[in-house]
């Protein structure tokens, strides 16, 4: 470990004799000893030190600096690192468990609060110069990328249909034993049709599927445009005047908008086959009889609402996606980040915006 001994000159001067590994893993105690000294220090002999690194460079060359003390001895490889440290000099920064524990809790506070507002207008330019670059093409419609928007089905759409059904499928499941279990208590196991059929198609459908599409395609979307970004192929697409969001951003908006839709429809279906399946062997009711209560019990408005969802929820999980695969800066670490973000900010929007839904569709009486 580093250590040093203090040695009095005939002068009355003190001279530090340094020993020990000064790198970080050997440190220990050792800065905090050099700050408790006391008396004017006038040499530090370096003679006698092992490995060396930045670390206990930096220690040598501030407490010499502090004290006005010359460097004594022969060491190559910390006269070099003390040489290096004399022409590029840093502050001395207290540790930063040394700060307020308070001070530190409100600036983490104030830090969060700032980014949560920069991200809310990034997001709302960035919005704008998407509606900006939709009407440019709905103006000019040759300029519709028709390949990528389909190559942006079979992501969205067509590789999820398996565990979008799975999913839905299990969750019709568990909606209808729950519901027959508690409903038995009342006698009214009947009533387990009204349960799924108007929760299905409602709000579980469209919202379950917008969850997994954010979970699967809304990262996707975030990791490839990211990993553009750090490559420089977005700014190689402005150099030669293309702009990254008609030919990056508008075909994922589009196919994930149109997709929305048609997967949550599916999801709706795949719930209601497993909530059949569970009624028929647990309540004894065939399938017939499970799907004329189905088409009684939930009226037409339940679909319409689901319908009027699907799209705005794929509008925002695509932009969210894109919009976070855009803010990525030149590191890979970035792209991780910014994915997740994506992620979670496409899951929250959607909850916020199903919350909203719901409120309304309730006070215009659907």
């Amino acid at each position: 470990m580093a250590d040093f001994s203090e040695k009095i000159a005939p002068d009355g001067g003190l001279t530090l004799e340094l020993s020990g590994q000064l790198t970080i893993c050997h440190i220990g105690q050792f800065d905090e000893r050099l700050r408790e000294l006391d008396g004017q220090v006038n040499q530090i002999d370096i003679s006698d030190i092992g490995p060396i690194d930045t670390v206990g460079a930096w220690l040598i060359f501030r407490t010499a600096q502090i004290n006005d003390a010359q460097i004594v001895g022969n060491n190559s490889e910390a006269e070099r690192l003390i040489d290096e440290l004399s022409e590029n000099p840093v502050d001395d920064v207290a540790p930063s468990f040394r700060q307020n524990p308070a001070n530190h809790i409100f600036a983490e506070i104030g830090e969060s609060v700032m980014s949560v507002f920069k991200t809310m207008l990034n997001f709302t330019s960035f919005v704008g110069q998407v509606i900006v670059t939709v009407f440019t093409v709905f103006l000019h419609p040759s300029r519709l990328r028709i390949n990528a928007i389909i190559q942006r089905f079979d992501m969205v759409g067509v590789r999820a249909l398996a565990i979008v059904g799975l999913m839905s499928f299990l969750i019709g499941i568990v909606v209808a034993q729950q519901g027959a279990v508690q409903l038995r208590q009342f006698g009214a196991e009947v009533f387990t049709v009204n349960l799924v059929g108007r929760l299905t198609f409602r709000e579980l459908g469209v919202l379950m599927s917008a969850i997994m599409i954010a979970g699967r395609s809304g990262s996707s979307f975030a990791a490839q445009i990211g990993t553009m970004k750090i490559t420089e192929e977005i700014d190689a697409m402005r150099v030669i005047g293309v702009s990254p969001i008609e030919a990056l951003v508008l075909p994922r908006v589009f196919a994930t908008v149109i997709m929305m839709p048609l997967v949550g429809f599916y999801a709706c279906l795949m719930s209601i086959i497993g909530a059949g399946l569970l009624t028929w062997i647990v309540l004894d009711m065939p399938p017939v009889t499970f799907t004329d209560r189905i088409r009684e019990v939930t009226p037409i408005t339940d679909l319409y609402i689901a319908m009027i969802k699907a799209p705005v929820f794929g509008a925002i999980i695509a932009l969210a996606g894109c919009f976070q695969g855009m803010q990525v800066k030149n590191n890979a670490e970035e792209v991780g980040f910014r994915t997740t973000a994506a992620v979670v900010q496409a899951i929250f929007l959607v909850i916020v915006l199903d919350a909203f839904f719901a409120i309304f569709f309730t006070e215009i009486g659907w």
